[in-house]
């Protein structure tokens, strides 16, 4: 059976900016910090696979928890026992599943991983493995109204995704990542679900566009 969990920023030992749940290592937080949360949270799902996300279109498949995180923007496995971890703090955390292959994933999909195709990607391998049957669930992520961006972005994501293109309530350019990532995946007869909460407006979650140095939160599954 596939489990899913989102993070938030309650709970944890970090202290501020990167109060109090962070789970990443390269925003400057206290490593020591850092690594007890990750132990928090291992002992409440089980061992953790995270990555070192670089805003790429690499897929990762993993049959276990590997020494070191390696380098993509989405993993796959079709082993039980492990949580795949995705990290955010505006982009979306992507996570898939096809329960009757018993094959997981989780992608981060920000503007450039939306761009470079990296969703695409990680249906692709899924389905490489024998997925049929792909669901997926988008997590929390800045909303089409906060992601205000200049011209060149707003015309080299909208012209892509036509979906993507939005404004801010100053009546402004704005790019609505998850509603381009929806239509995409329905679109390839993907059943979608997703979070409708928005990192920029909640206190609760962590959020780059808003506090700069910050934390980051995470998606997990596991079967």
């Amino acid at each position: 059976m596939v489990s899913t969990r989102f993070t938030d920023r309650n709970g944890g030992v970090s202290k501020s900016p990167y109060a109090g749940f962070n789970l990443a290592l390269h925003v400057g937080d206290d490593p020591p910090a850092v690594y007890l949360n990750r132990e928090i949270l291992g002992e409440a799902i089980g061992p953790l696979v995270f990555m070192t996300q670089v805003h790429g279109d690499t897929v990762v498949v993993v049959d276990g928890v590997p020494s070191y995180e390696p380098v993509a923007d989405a993993l796959v496995t079709q082993e039980i026992g492990i949580a795949l971890i995705v990290l955010v703090a505006d982009c979306i955390p992507l996570l898939l599943w096809d329960e009757k292959a018993g094959c997981i994933g989780v992608a981060h999909v920000g503007r450039r991983g939306l761009v470079n195709g990296i969703t695409g990607n990680v249906i692709e391998v899924m389905e490489e493995m024998g997925a049929r049957d792909i669901q997926a669930h988008l997590g929390p992520s800045i909303c089409g109204k906060c992601y205000e961006v200049g011209p060149d972005v707003y015309e080299e994501v909208g012209n892509l995704y036509p979906r993507a293109k939005s404004m801010t309530i100053a009546g402004t350019l704005a790019l609505d990542l998850s509603g381009a990532l929806l239509h995409f995946l329905q679109e390839s007869g993907i059943r979608t679900t997703q979070s409708h909460l928005c990192t920029f407006e909640d206190p609760n979650l962590f959020s780059y566009r808003r506090e700069g140095v910050t934390g980051r939160q995470a998606g997990a599954i596991w079967m």
